[in-house]
């Protein structure tokens, strides 16, 4: 009976030290294969050219490196990039690269599907079949920065997680990619460049504050009114408002970082003025800012994208009362790229 190759990414630096020395081989050849895994991305163990062809043999024997593939990859009028990456187990995700003038961003997702249940979002209509690990989130980020530097000559500047899946629901792969993403030893990205996007689990936003993460907050808002907020999230009701606040207030106490609040304003829903006087005065506890964010429809017509005139008293009152507020117009809408539309078409 064949065992069941372990996939060598999961390995600590010190665990692969370990096994070599095992092995009766030196230590230093643990770092050597692990230079080859993040730094280099190597997909195989037959990239790993400074090593003897006999342990790559014994290297095949013993472990998998469980490399995503690129299935298929689209590009938007505008520019935007989006890939279809097939993990080793078949199941599909979404990532996407969004290029500006100045920089050049990826949007990485957490899950297979989503554990929330958002309405007016398409990933949040798969169920989540489960979690990527460490290294799965890892790719995502190699294969558009590779792109980044193919089509637009200069490397990633930035990640944001908010992809398919909630990245909190996926907390310890989520942070131990991140440890990856930033670590000298892998990408070398500053953790101020990435931003996490949650939908808000105040429970976890307290642990990321106590964990002093040096990376930036996003919570996907959409209502500061509880019974609203519930009929278009209806986890809310599990992770009320007022526990939101109270993580957020903690998460600002501890890292003194603000947070951005993403909103869509939908036609009949949040488009009133006690709908963005409710947000004013739920960004008043703590420093923030808001990005307006243009909806993106999912096919069936339920939510419709609000007027300009309620936009425009959202920004107007936001910025009477001091809170920054930037308008986000959407990216890659032609290849259901744009924020709330990954799996919209697959």
């Amino acid at each position: 009976m064949e065992t069941k190759k372990k996939d060598i990414r999961a390995l600590t630096k010190q665990q692969l030290r370990d096994f070599f020395v095992e092995e009766g081989d030196k230590a230093f050849r643990g770092n050597q294969v692990y230079e080859w895994l993040w730094q280099k991305s190597a997909h195989s163990f037959d990239a790993m050219t400074n090593i003897s062809k006999e342990t790559r043999k014994m290297l095949e024997d013993n472990f998998v490196i469980n490399h995503i593939k690129v299935d298929q990859m689209q590009r938007s009028s505008d520019g935007t990039i989006k890939n279809a990456v097939r993990l080793h187990d078949g199941l599909i995700v979404e990532s996407v690269l969004i290029p500006t003038e100045t920089r050049t961003t990826a949007c990485v997702s957490s899950q297979v599907g989503c554990s929330l249940d958002c309405r007016f979002c398409a990933t949040a209509r798969l169920k989540r079949m489960r979690n990527l690990n460490p290294d799965e989130i890892y790719d995502q980020v190699v294969a558009i920065d590779n792109e980044s530097r193919l089509y637009f000559d200069r490397p990633l500047s930035n990640i944001v997680f908010m992809g398919m899946g909630e990245p909190l629901m996926n907390y310890n792969n989520v942070l131990k990619a991140i440890e990856k993403i930033t670590s000298p030893e892998g990408l070398g990205m500053s953790p101020k460049r990435i931003t996490v996007s949650t939908s808000g689990v105040p429970k976890m936003i307290k642990k990321m504050a106590d964990e002093e993460v040096k990376f930036k907050l996003a919570v996907s808002l959409h209502s500061a009114i509880d019974e609203v907020r519930t009929s278009i999230m209806p986890f809310n009701a599990a992770f009320p408002l007022k526990d939101l606040r109270e993580a957020l207030q903690y998460w600002y106490n501890k890292t003194k970082n603000r947070i951005t609040y993403e909103y869509v304003v939908w036609e009949g829903i949040n488009d009133t003025q006690e709908a963005v006087d409710a947000l004013v005065k739920f960004c008043k506890f703590a420093p923030s800012k808001v990005n307006l964010i243009e909806y993106n429809p999912i096919d069936d017509g339920e939510f419709q994208q609000a007027s300009d005139e309620a936009i425009d008293r959202y920004i107007n009152t936001l910025e009477q009362h001091g809170i920054t507020v930037t308008v986000r117009r959407s990216r890659g809408k032609d290849i259901d790229a744009a924020c709330g539309q990954l799996a919209n078409k697959s």
